[in-house]
Parts: C-alpha cells; structure tokens; sequence
C-alpha cells in the first residue's frame, strides 16, 4: 500500500516521503481500517518537526484523525494508533476507541469531527462551563479548531466574538456565525472587544494560539471569566501572571483532550453521542475547506503548519489528483 512516510524531523514539505510500504498487521485490541479520509491536525506538522508531545518512533505515518472502513464494511472515525497514522491507505487503530461516523456528514467531515470538536465541547462544556447567553471569545476562529469551538458556541447559545489573521478569514469567520468579527491584521484585539462587550470583556476565551493571542486574553478577560488553554499554535508558550489572574478573579483551564482516552472513555463516548446529535440536526458541520488526494498530503501539511488554510483539509486517498483539478479544491 501506498503511505507517507517520515523518516527525519523537519518541515513537513521536505521529511514526508509517499513510499510502497506493507499493510500494517493489527496487534491485539486493534482493528484495521482503510482510510477513507484523513484530517490534518497541528499535531501532524509538530509531529513531523519532532515537537508534539508524543514522539512515534522513525520511520513513521502521521495523521492521527480519519474517517474509515472496518473490515466488515462499518464506517467509523478514530485517532490512528500511532506509527500507523492516517496518511496512507490503510492504517490500525485501537478497537476500543473506534467510534460510528455520523450519518449526517460525509467522509472528509466526519473525519474532521473527532479532534477539533471533542477538543471544543470539552473545553467549553466541561472545562468553561459555558453557559448560553455568555459572550465566547475564539482566538484562530477561522482555523480548524478554533472554528469548531465557534458552531459549538452558538450552539450552546453563547454570543460569539471570533479573533482571525486577515480580511479572507473575516469572511469565513462570518460564515460561520460569529457575531462580531476582529481582524487582528488591522484592528487593536484588546480595543475591539472592549468595544463589543462595553468594556465587560470576554466571560469565555478558547485560545489555541498562545502567544500574543494569550496576552490579548488576560487583558479582555470578564470578571470571573475563563481563559481555556488548548494549544500553541503560534510556537511561544505564555507564562501567565498569576497576580493578574488575582486581582482580575479569572480562571485559566488548561485542555489536553487526549487524557480523556484513558483517564474517562466513558465521557468521550458521551461527548460523542452529543456531537452526532447536533449534526444531524444542522448546528454544527465541520468546515472542510479543502479535499486533496493522498498524492498531496506533505504539502497540505505544510500549509496547515504555516497557517495558510482555513477550516480543515481532508486527504482523501480515493481522490485522484485529475477529480481533484477537476473539482477545485474547495469543498
């Protein structure tokens, strides 16, 4: 079978490698499943460079988010069991965490469905305590996760306020429902939503960006707000001022869905039932952006570590690059 391979760290672009290599054999509890669709994650590019906390070792597949086939003909979504990632056209998986993919979305956004989204309902609902009628700040509100945790906002009723690089991902951001809209390229962030919520600030702030995107948050922070901590994605870890978080009575939540695997399956097992319900009925659709065949995944991968997309990108191994020309790359 055909799968990418990484045999170095480096930049995704230059240390993925589309090789011939043999159908992974499942070793016990796991499943093998052909892929159907794999999502590109953060994770991936951290992965490639050798920076992601977990480190498979070399050679090895990334992709740790698909939507597949099981043997027996089922179609589900689960997180690769790691070297064998879901860039390639079959990859193993731990049967006990393979979860059905909802009937209402198709393969790329069922893939897209897992991460992002379990990452959004946790850090606003079981980490925020998100409550309808608050106002929710996203930092990267066009990008793929922060875009999830804007449908799950307004689907918990919240008033949404999305941070977004350019005037491109104003307009997605806007799509997506956000009710106010900050470019951060030409607009002061810190201003802007003192401005938007007359000077009372943010009661909930979803950053997967860190950085500047932090030291905005701790400034726009409501009173007794709360700052959830999802990733880095700008590459610079804050060191928050905890005198500040006194003085100011906030909460800063740190989120790192992975643990809930293992530490409470029984939770993301709900979690997911709750997302398959408010897809069905249309309150959330992962934004898939882009759809490329498995010909093109290195370089999807790398446009997702320069932060050149918006939503998600979807490599979809049954998708030739003539279909994909064809179609465009828009979903």
């Amino acid at each position: 079978m055909q799968a990418w391979q990484v045999h170095e760290n480096g930049e995704p672009g230059k240390v993925m490698r589309l090789e011939e290599v043999a159908r992974p054999t499942p070793g016990e509890g796991q499943v093998l499943l052909k892929v159907r669709a794999a999502n590109v994650n953060f994770p991936d590019v951290l992965m490639a460079r050798g920076h992601y906390q977990v480190r498979p070792p070399l050679p090895f597949t990334p992709g740790v988010e698909i939507c597949g086939e099981t043997e027996d003909g089922r179609r589900v979504i689960a997180n690769p069991a790691l070297p064998h990632g879901g860039f390639a056209e079959y990859a193993l998986a731990d049967a006990a965490a393979v979860l059905p993919a909802p009937d209402a979305l198709d393969d790329a956004e069922a893939a897209a469905l897992h991460i992002g989204y379990q990452t959004g309902w946790f850090g606003l609902h079981r980490r925020a305590r998100l409550e309808a009628g608050e106002t929710l700040l996203v930092h990267a509100a066009a990008g793929g996760v922060g875009s999830a945790a804007v449908q799950l906002g307004k689907a918990a009723g919240a008033r949404v306020i999305g941070v977004v690089g350019g005037a491109d991902k104003a307009a997605v951001a806007r799509e997506l429902g956000c009710d106010t809209v900050i470019d951060r390229r030409a607009e002061d962030v810190v201003a802007a939503v003192k401005e938007a919520t007359d000077g009372r600030g943010a009661d909930v702030i979803y950053d997967p960006v860190g950085g500047d995107a932090y030291t905005q948050s701790a400034k726009t922070v409501a009173f007794e707000g709360r700052i959830v901590v999802v990733g880095f994605a700008s590459g610079s870890i804050p060191s928050p001022a905890l005198n500040h978080a006194l003085v100011k009575n906030y909460s800063i939540l740190g989120l790192h869905w992975g643990l809930y695997n293992t530490k409470n399956p029984a939770l993301v097992q709900h979690c997911h039932e709750q997302l398959t319900e408010l897809a069905a009925r249309g309150a959330i659709k992962p934004l898939v952006s882009e759809r490329v065949p498995l010909s093109e995944a290195a370089a999807a991968v790398q446009r997702v570590g320069d932060g050149h997309t918006t939503g998600r990108v979807a490599v979809v191994p049954g998708l030739t690059s003539q279909e994909h020309a064809q179609n465009g790359a828009s979903a």
